[in-house]
């Protein structure tokens, strides 16, 4: 007899993770172009239907909106009907009505598909993780957790490469191609995610042992290991209090949507919002794409570093000490007066910050039992989107009085998520899912 969990750990990581990696990741990087090209389509929407550039970025407004009640749903059907089956459904939708959106005649119809596309772009986020998760031995499954997010920062890369270059060319009607390049690696997901099984602890969740034993000995004989030799596994134990808001999960819940939430408001106020402002007083190389390439560079050491951290000091310590360099990053961008000190704040924002969106997609699956595992992180993007939408009418006051205040604020949220971070109660690193 045998567990899930040492299963896994006897699979260890090989081609089969690293398969679902990149399935996963190409379809990851596809959300963070989908997410990142509000800014680059706004001007080329608005000139071709004769709208200021503040009316054409209400399709990120209609966007996150989206995100967010699909990560909510999709995450909560997940749990319920399985982990493969609501993959599908959400690539799916992802490419159908990204490309959809290339072909919007108006605004009207280009704002409705931008909100479906961002129903499905946020219900990929819980189910992946969840799935990513349930499919690594413990003993580096943080490490995976953080590689699969660093994808964001290639398609952060690749948006910022393809826009540059119709900008170059000269290219008419530069929005839809960019959502026609946005939908491509979504499209190419739907064909690869039918090669990846179902999760087999939610498989034995529901009693369905034949069919994880199966999925199981594939993992094994994929990464040339000896199958299972005993047909009998033993569920998992089970979970008291399996809700999120239950006596036993309450805490952590509340904490680590708390800790989405000022992450999320602190990083759409900093990438999104202030380098328009930063355009306006003089600094107007923050908007370059040269500028922007090199954040998406930046990101990649953040990521690397919090891959090692999470298995090295472990996730509490590592999202603590990434949301205080975060910190530290607004508060040294307070102190700037000069284009060089401006672009060194912003660079180490964009290495801390990602590093700290690394950690807390690294810890947040692991707090949950698997019965609620995808709707906790289903909760959490809604959470993410729901900061990203409160982001410019908190900061629109603030930034009315003073630039330096609200980056000074964003500074405090950060160092308040820190403290969240530190009251969870619960270290997940090395640790079987249960």
């Amino acid at each position: 007899m045998t567990t899930v969990d040492s299963a896994l750990d006897s699979a260890g990581t090989g081609p089969f993770q690293y398969r679902l990696l990149c399935i996963f990741g190409l379809v990851w990087a596809a959300d963070a172009m989908q997410v990142l090209s509000v800014g680059f389509t706004a001007p080329s929407i608005a000139q071709e239907f004769g709208i200021s550039v503040p009316i054409a970025l209400q399709t990120g407004t209609a966007f996150f909106l989206g995100m967010m009640l699909g990560a909510a749903l999709f995450g909560r059907l997940a749990d319920r009907f399985g982990r493969r089956r609501i993959l599908l459904i959400t690539v799916a939708l992802d490419a159908v009505f990204g490309l959809l959106s290339a072909l919007s005649p108006n605004f009207a119809i280009l704002i409705v598909f931008r909100f479906l596309t961002g129903l499905a772009v946020g219900g990929t986020l819980p189910v992946d993780y969840a799935m990513m998760a349930e499919f690594l031995p413990a003993r580096n499954r943080g490490r995976w957790l953080v590689m699969l997010e660093g994808f964001w920062a290639v398609g952060t890369l690749a948006v910022a490469l393809a826009a540059w270059a119709l900008s170059l060319a000269d290219v008419g009607q530069s929005w839809r191609w960019i959502f026609v390049f946005t939908a491509l690696p979504a499209l190419i997901g739907i064909w690869l995610r039918f090669w990846v099984p179902e999760s087999p602890l939610y498989l034995m969740r529901f009693g369905r042992a034949d069919e994880a034993f199966a999925v199981l000995n594939r993992v094994l004989l994929t990464n040339g290991k000896p199958g299972l030799r005993a047909r009998k596994l033993i569920a998992p134990g089970q979970v008291r209090g399996e809700a999120l808001l239950s006596p036993q999960l309450r805490r952590r819940t509340l904490l680590i949507l708390t800790v989405w939430f000022l992450v999320s408001i602190s990083y759409y106020g900093v990438f999104v919002w202030i380098p328009a402002r930063l355009a306006g007083e003089g600094f107007g190389f923050v908007r370059g794409y040269g500028f922007l390439v090199l954040m998406a560079l930046a990101q990649l050491p953040g990521y690397a570093l919090a891959a090692y951290g999470v298995e090295r000091w472990g996730r509490k310590p590592t999202l603590f000490g990434f949301a205080l360099l975060s910190a530290a990053g607004c508060f040294l961008f307070t102190l700037a007066f000069t284009p060089i000190m401006v672009g060194a704040a912003l660079l180490l924002m964009s290495f801390a910050l990602l590093g700290t969106w690394g950690a807390l997609y690294a810890f947040t699956p692991e707090i949950y039992p698997t019965a609620s595992r995808a709707t906790g992180m289903g909760a959490a993007g809604a959470m993410a989107r729901i900061g990203g939408l409160m982001a410019p009418s908190v900061l629109a006051p603030v930034m009315a009085h003073s630039l330096v205040a609200a980056v000074g604020t964003f500074a405090v949220l950060l160092v308040l998520g820190a403290i969240a971070t530190w009251l969870i109660d619960v270290e997940t690193r090395q640790r079987a899912l249960n």
